[in-house]
């Protein structure tokens, strides 16, 4: 093997190892959590405002309603982008009045989308 033919095999296993390792790190920075949120938050169009913001974020999962009248929301994906979603429900999206939000870390379970459910 000529020392160009072994400087191309050495690039391409690097260039392997760097694919391999921005997937790994992708998985290493994804976040995933359960939210809770309680307050006037059925028949406000609260699950379609969160799920509008999920996927403008880039994030899955889904939001459900929950018969106590709260709103249920797993979300994953970068936790910055969960932050900002956190942080658009707060400010009460739509016509909601977001009074306490849980919030739990979970598993991913690698949702491909996010929608209601």
């Amino acid at each position: 093997m000529s020392s160009v033919q072994c400087l191309f095999a050495i690039l391409k296993i690097n260039d392997a190892y760097r694919k391999i390792n921005k997937h790994q790190n992708y998985f290493c920075y994804m976040k995933s959590v359960h939210l809770i949120v309680s307050g006037e938050v059925q028949g406000v169009f609260f699950r379609d405002s969160a799920k509008r913001k999920a996927q403008e974020l880039g994030l899955n999962g889904y939001a459900r309603n929950l018969s106590d009248g709260d709103v249920e929301i797993v979300a994953e994906g970068a936790e910055e982008k969960i932050n900002e979603l956190i942080n658009f429900i707060k400010n009460n999206p739509g016509r909601s009045k977001v009074e306490n939000i849980k919030i739990f870390d979970k598993t991913p379970e690698n949702f491909k989308l996010f929608e209601i459910r």
